[in-house]
């Protein structure tokens, strides 16, 4: 144990080292961005900003994808052999970053969004589908502008163990902001859709090839080492 540390195995706590980073440049495919929106609406603005959002990542050099969450069940209320659960989970653990947009209603993230979260698992086997991968957030409001959805869902990507951005986008009166073709147009809300996906896309060129460097922890390390010291001794017995 170190002097001053008595209560630490020397073994598992290490220094962090910055030669443990990878060069971004040693991953060569481009970024993997998953976008998920939370409305079924024919009209829905979260989607329209998503496809906003998306347009700028492919300009910007991303390969993304789009989950459309119609026909995705109710959390608990069918197998996760369902389809549109196996898209999703598959998805997520394709994807290197994410963006989640919803609308706010009723002061809150709607429940169609909350149900894609509510199906990807903290763990599958020995994988954290999300563990280390970067988000941004985006919500559209029916009235003035409020940030009750991006916090919520800034708690929740926390939760899931995401690397979040701090930039973060909230369009007020989102039926203003749109034109006939489901175009955004040009305002300070639309710059600011820019700017999160601009930041998106650097902290996930940035973190990408090391975010299990950036996620290792000593206290899962101990309690790995303790697990196999278990196994070890009952197969001695």
């Amino acid at each position: 144990m170190s002097g001053n540390l008595p209560n630490t195995d020397d073994v598992l706590l290490q220094v962090p080292d910055v030669r443990c980073l990878q060069s971004a440049a040693e991953t060569d495919h481009p970024p993997r961005i998953l976008l998920l929106y939370g409305s079924n609406r024919e009209c829905s603005y979260s989607r329209l900003l998503t496809l906003e959002a998306e347009r700028l990542l492919r300009y910007f050099g991303a390969e993304t994808h789009v989950f459309h969450p119609t026909g995705l069940p109710l959390p608990d209320d069918a197998p996760v052999t369902h389809p549109k659960v196996v898209e999703l989970r598959g998805l997520v653990e394709w994807s290197e970053g994410q963006v989640w947009c919803s609308p706010e209603r009723h002061g809150a993230m709607t429940g169609v969004f909350k149900s894609q979260v509510d199906w990807i698992p903290l763990n599958s086997g020995a994988i954290r589908p999300t563990q280390g991968k970067t988000l941004a957030l985006m919500q559209v409001c029916g009235g003035s502008q409020s940030f009750n959805a991006v916090n919520q869902m800034r708690i929740l990507g926390r939760w899931m163990r995401m690397l979040t951005i701090p930039n973060q986008s909230s369009v007020p009166k989102a039926f203003l902001e749109f034109d006939d073709s489901g175009r955004m147009k040009p305002s300070a809300y639309y710059d600011r859709v820019v700017d999160v996906m601009e930041e998106l896309m650097k902290f996930t060129l940035l973190t990408r090839g090391n975010s299990d460097y950036l996620v290792d922890r000593y206290s899962e390390r101990k309690e790995s080492a303790e697990e196999l010291s278990r196994r070890v001794h009952q197969q001695n017995l």
